[in-house]
C-alpha cells in the first residue's frame, strides 16, 4: 500500500481527486485503489517543554539557565494525538511513503518529522505541489523525486526549530524572572524574530516622540511662457541659511525676493528632456502583495495571508501563496493565454484588461533561474465564481491576476522634463512628466507623477505672473503600519548601521519569512507589545520596557537576519546545523549574563514617560505640518511640480 501524507486535508483531497479511481473516505484518510492519502493538521509535533527533559525545569529559576537539551525530543500537540494514531496504523500497512508537505522549509519539516517520529524506515518519495487544480497535481504526481534530495532543507528547518526553542525558552525565562524582581507581573516573551520587529517599532516611536519640528520656507513663482504657465520653485544658494537637505531655514530671504518678483522678466535658461522605459511590476510574492493590499484596502497582513490561503485551498483560484519569489517558470508563459482567459472570465474589469493583453510579449518575469521552491503568486487557471467570493477575496484575486496580466503589456514610456528659469539672477526649477506610451500603467491606480509641462524652448522669455512664500514645518517619521512594517521586515538592511553587515543583509530574506511575517505582527499584538491606533502600529508600555531592558543586540535585526542567511546555507548544503547551534549557545550565555533587574526597573519607569511624550506634543501642535501663503497676485497657475 502506498501512503501519501499531505500537510493539510485540503491538499490531501486535491491529491486524491487527481489519482485514477474512485475516492472513498476512511477515518483520517482518503482511499483511492491501493493508495491512502492522509494528512497532518499543521504541526502534529512540537519541541518538548523543558520539564520533559528534567522535572526541575517546571520551576523557572535563573540558575537553571541556559537550558540546553543533550538529546532533542518532540511531543505530540494536544489536538494531534488522534491523527497521529491514524498515521501510525497506516504506516504499519504501507510499503511506500510519499511526503507531500508544502514546497518550503517548514513544509519539509512538518511531514518529515512525523515520518521519523513514527519510526518509518522504508523508501520515501517527495511530492511537490504548488497548485491545487487537478492538471497541476496530476503533473506533480508524475514528477516525484527521492525525499533524500531534500534532506538539507529538512536539516535547516530542524535547526531553525531548535534554535528558536533555545533562544525563546532561555531569554523569555531570564527576562520574565528579572521582570518579576522589578515589579512586572507577567511573562515577557523574547523571540529571535518577534523581538527585533518590536525593536523596529519602539525605535520608530522614540524617533516620533523625540522629534522637534523645525520651520522651513519655500518660494514659488508662476511663469508665463509662450504656450502656457509653469510653476517653478526657488533654489536658494549656499549664501542663505539652509539645512542638510537644502531647505531654507529663515523666511526673510524668501520674502525679500518675493517682493521683487511681480512682473519680473526672465528666461528659460536650461531645458532637459529624458525618455524612460519602465517594465511592468513583477508578479507578487506574498509580502509584496501584503504591502499593496494593506495600502490599497487597509487589510492587515494576517488577513491578506488568510485570504490567500482561502483562494488557494478552498477556491483553488491561485497557486501556492506563501512564496518569496516574484518570478514565474518559463514553461508557464506558453500556458498564460489559457490560464488568464479562465481567470479573467466573469469579471468586467479583468475581461477588459485581458482584451488588451499581447500574449506575444515575454517580460523578464519568466525566468527559471529566479524560481526556487516556489514561483510567484499567479492564477491557477480555474474560472472564478465571484458570487462565492467575499469582497476582499475578489479584490485580492484581481490584484494577483492583474500583476500577471501586466506582463503582457508594453513598457510604460515617459518623457521627464526639467526646466530652469532665471529671473533677477535667481534660479527656479520646474519638472514634469509626459506619458508617451501608457503600456501597463492603466491597469494600476494612478501614481503621483508630476503633470506634463507645456511645450518649452530653451532661451524663451518668461514673465512672473504670481508668486507666494509657503511656511512649512519638518515632519516626524510616520508610525509603522502593516504595510510599512512588512516592507521593513523584507528590507531590513536599511535599518542596519554596520556597513559590512548591511551589504551582507541585502542578499538575505530579511526578518522572518513569507509564511511567518503576518503571524509575527499578530503575535506582538496578542501579547500586548503592540497596539493598533487606526492603521498605525504603536508599541505599548510593556513593549517599550522590554526593548529598553534587553541588551541591544537582542533587539536589532542583524542577528536574526544573519541566522536566516546561515539557515539558507544549511538548506543549500553549504553549512552544517551543529556548528550553527553551538555558536548560538555561546551567544546565549553572553546574553543571559546581561539580565539585570535594576535595568528592567529603570526601563519600566522610563517607558511610562516615553508613552506620555507623543500625547503632550500632539496636544500642542496637532502633529500636522502647517502651511501658510503670502500671495502677491490672484492669477491661477498651472503647476509644474511641488518643490517641497
Amino acid at each position: 500500500m502506498r501512503l501519501i501524507i499531505a500537510e493539510k486535508p485540503s491538499l490531501a483531497r486535491a491529491i486524491a481527486d487527481a489519482l485514477p479511481g474512485s475516492v472513498s473516505r476512511e477515518e483520517g484518510a482518503l482511499r483511492v485503489g491501493d493508495t491512502r492519502v492522509s494528512w497532518c493538521l499543521g504541526h502534529l509535533l512540537e519541541q518538548a517543554a523543558p520539564d520533559v527533559y528534567d522535572p526541575r525545569y517546571k520551576q523557572w529559576r535563573l540558575d537553571h539557565l541556559p537550558i540546553v537539551p543533550e538529546r532533542w525530543r518532540l511531543t505530540p500537540r494536544p489536538k494531534a494525538r488522534g491523527q497521529l494514531k491514524v498515521l501510525r496504523a497506516l504506516f504499519k500497512q504501507a510499503s511506500e511513503v510519499v511526503h507531500a508537505g508544502d514546497p518550503d522549509r517548514e513544509g519539509q519539516l512538518l511531514v518529515q518529522e512525523v515520518i521519523e517520529h513514527l519510526g518509518w524506515r522504508g523508501p520515501v518519495s517527495r511530492l511537490l505541489i504548488s497548485d491545487l487544480n487537478r492538471p497541476a497535481v496530476h503533473k506533480a504526481l508524475a514528477q516525484m523525486q527521492d525525499n533524500a534530495v531534500y534532506q538539507t532543507l529538512y536539516h535547516a528547518a530542524e535547526a531553525r526549530a531548535r534554535a528558536d526553542w533555545l533562544y525563546g525558552i532561555n531569554l523569555s525565562r531570564a527576562w520574565t524572572l528579572t521582570g518579576r524582581q522589578a515589579g512586572h507581573d507577567g511573562v515577557l516573551s523574547v523571540g529571535r524574530v518577534q523581538t527585533p520587529v518590536l525593536g523596529l517599532v519602539v525605535r520608530r516611536d522614540l524617533d516620533i516622540a523625540r522629534f522637534v519640528p523645525r520651520p522651513f520656507h519655500v518660494l514659488w513663482a508662476d511663469f508665463q511662457v509662450a504656450q502656457g504657465i509653469v510653476r517653478g520653485w526657488w533654489q536658494p544658494g549656499e549664501t542663505h541659511p539652509l539645512d542638510d537637505q537644502g531647505r531654507l531655514m529663515k523666511r526673510q530671504p524668501a520674502v525679500d525676493l518675493a517682493a521683487r518678483l511681480p512682473g519680473a522678466e526672465g528666461r528659460l535658461t536650461s531645458l532637459e528632456a529624458q525618455d524612460k522605459r519602465q517594465a511592468a511590476p513583477l508578479p507578487y510574492s506574498l509580502s509584496a502583495l501584503q504591502v499593496d493590499a494593506s495600502r490599497r484596502y487597509k487589510l492587515s497582513a494576517k488577513v491578506v495571508l488568510d485570504i490567500c490561503q482561502s483562494l488557494y485551498e478552498r477556491h483553488r483560484l491561485i497557486t501556492y501563496p506563501r512564496s518569496d519569489c516574484r518570478y514565474l517558470p518559463q514553461a508557464h508563459w506558453a500556458e498564460a493565454r489559457a490560464t488568464l482567459g479562465n481567470a479573467c472570465a466573469n469579471d468586467p474589469t479583468l475581461e477588459e484588461w485581458l482584451a488588451d493583453a499581447d500574449f506575444s510579449l515575454r517580460s523578464k518575469a519568466w525566468n527559471d533561474k529566479q524560481v526556487g521552491a516556489h514561483h510567484a503568486l499567479a492564477p491557477s487557471g480555474a474560472t472564478p465564481d465571484f458570487s462565492r467570493l467575499s469582497t476582499s477575496e475578489a479584490n485580492i484575486f484581481r490584484l494577483i491576476a492583474r500583476n500577471v496580466l501586466a506582463q503582457f503589456y508594453p513598457a510604460l514610456q515617459t518623457r521627464d522634463v526639467k526646466a530652469q528659469f532665471t529671473v533677477l539672477d535667481e534660479r527656479f526649477h520646474a519638472q514634469g512628466r509626459e506619458i508617451l506610451v501608457a503600456g501597463w500603467k492603466p491597469l494600476f491606480a494612478s501614481r503621483d507623477d508630476a503633470p506634463p509641462l507645456p511645450p518649452l524652448s530653451e532661451g524663451e522669455a518668461a514673465r512672473v505672473i504670481d508668486q507666494a512664500v509657503e511656511d512649512k514645518e519638518t515632519r516626524p517619521p510616520e508610525p509603522f503600519t502593516d504595510a510599512s512594517l512588512i516592507k521593513a521586515m523584507m528590507n531590513v538592511a536599511r535599518y542596519v548601521e554596520d556597513p559590512a553587515v548591511k551589504r551582507t543583509l541585502r542578499d538575505t530574506d530579511g526578518l522572518g519569512t513569507e509564511a511567518t511575517r503576518a503571524n509575527i505582527i499578530e503575535t506582538l499584538l496578542d501579547r500586548r507589545y503592540l497596539v493598533r491606533q487606526a492603521s498605525a502600529l504603536r508599541a505599548t508600555h510593556t513593549g517599550q520596557a522590554l526593548i529598553a531592558a534587553l541588551p541591544e543586540p537582542a533587539t536589532r535585526p542583524e542577528r536574526t537576519a544573519l541566522w536566516e542567511q546561515r539557515l539558507r546555507a544549511i538548506a543549500e548544503g553549504n553549512d552544517q546545523a551543529a556548528p550553527f547551534l553551538d555558536a548560538l549557545i555561546v551567544d546565549l550565555r553572553t546574553l543571559l549574563a546581561s539580565a539585570d533587574a535594576e535595568r528592567m526597573r529603570q526601563a519600566l519607569g522610563s517607558a511610562e514617560g516615553f508613552e506620555a511624550a507623543p500625547k503632550r506634543r500632539a496636544n500642542k501642535s496637532g502633529g500636522k505640518r502647517k502651511t501658510t501663503r503670502r500671495r502677491t497676485s490672484a492669477s491661477t497657475a498651472r503647476r509644474g511640480s511641488s518643490g517641497s
